[in-house]
């Protein structure tokens, strides 16, 4: 008997449950109780020359295909493209949420899954929001925080852009508890999903760029950690935006 697709996604979401215990022991062991704290930023230098290969990788070879990606494909199905994604991406946030100790949250981001996976046609319609059931958003380094630990110091990877170091080991915990991989037994499909992914998301920022003002390492440096410091937080953000001094903003007024 074919099973139903709430059916289905409890199973898969049963699998994922079972696999965290194997990759939370290890990410235990990689995280060090002495690391720095991000704002201390150790490694600026490299980070810089980093960003620098990532802007001129970007403008060779990403920014023109997000360009005709943006200009092509209509509207209506790449959203319909990302509220599938997003909809696997609420599997990920009920199990963090278990993690963390937030059982409320984890029941409302499941109620959406199995929502928006029979009434909205396999994810592709976001009717959980429109019923008033809203998305928590996290991911696994948000879970490391509130487990206590430290959040690293702050690092620029080749292609893949900012991180810390807790939000990248939690990036990597998250991968292994993707439900697309569970869903999907293709490499294929898991990567070009991922590649489609990345797509999307670069295309989404072709309207921001121009809000880049100042030390660009440094406007980007401190956009990410108040973003991560806002999901931590659960919304709640101090800013400390480095790049923009009290005299400064005295001379623009």
């Amino acid at each position: 008997m074919r099973k139903l697709p709430f059916t289905h996604t409890l199973t898969v979401t049963t699998s994922l449950t079972k696999q965290i215990a194997k990759h939370t022991a290890v990410v235990a062991l990689l995280l060090v109780p002495t690391l720095a704290y991000a704002n201390d930023d150790p490694f600026e230098s490299i980070n810089r020359e980093i960003l620098e290969f990532n802007d001129a990788a970007d403008a060779a070879i990403l920014r023109p295909i997000a360009v005709a990606y943006d200009d092509t494909v209509p509207m209506p199905i790449r959203r319909a493209l990302m509220n599938a994604y997003d909809n696997l991406t609420d599997v990920n946030g009920a199990l963090n949420a278990v993690l963390q100790g937030r059982p409320g949250r984890a029941a409302k981001n499941t109620g959406r899954v199995l929502v928006n996976t029979t009434l909205g046609l396999l994810g592709t319609i976001d009717v959980a929001s429109d019923m008033g059931l809203e998305r928590y958003k996290t991911d696994f380094g948000h879970t490391l925080a509130r487990w206590g630990a430290p959040e690293g110091p702050y690092v620029m990877m080749p292609f893949l852009g900012p991180y810390t170091i807790r939000s990248g080991i939690g990036d990597i915990t998250d991968s292994f508890m993707s439900a697309n991989d569970y869903l999907v037994d293709d490499d294929l499909i898991t990567w070009g999903s991922r590649g489609w992914r990345a797509l999307e998301y670069r295309a989404d920022l072709l309207d921001a760029e121009d809000l880049i003002t100042g030390d660009r390492y440094v406007f980007i440096r401190d956009a990410y950690l108040q973003n991560r410091e806002a999901l931590v937080n659960d919304g709640v953000v101090v800013d400390t935006f480095s790049d923009f001094e009290d005299e400064e903003w005295d001379e623009e007024f």
